[in-house]
């Protein structure tokens, strides 16, 4: 499988995990987050509502993601929140 092929199926893994995961609980404190990108096992989100202007919080947010995704989805690296 190419790179790019490699990191369409990692793109809908995280983006499935994430939906059914992540945004529920997100959701219960006014927030949100997006899958923006997968490139070599990198994930690129983007939050949003309140977590979205609170440093500290983007990063505890980022941080517990970064951990479950790597724990349930193979291939996860790390993630970067993105503006």
């Amino acid at each position: 499988m190419s790179a790019a092929g490699s990191d369409a199926l990692l793109f809908e893994q995280v983006s499935r995990t994430v939906a059914d995961e992540v945004v529920p609980l997100l959701q219960m404190d006014g927030a949100g987050v997006q899958v923006v990108g997968v490139e070599d096992g990198v994930v690129q989100v983007r939050l949003s509502g309140t977590c979205s202007g609170c440093p500290a919080t983007i990063r505890a947010v980022i941080m517990e993601m970064e951990h479950e995704l790597r724990r349930r989805v193979p291939g996860v690296e790390y993630l970067e929140a993105v503006p």
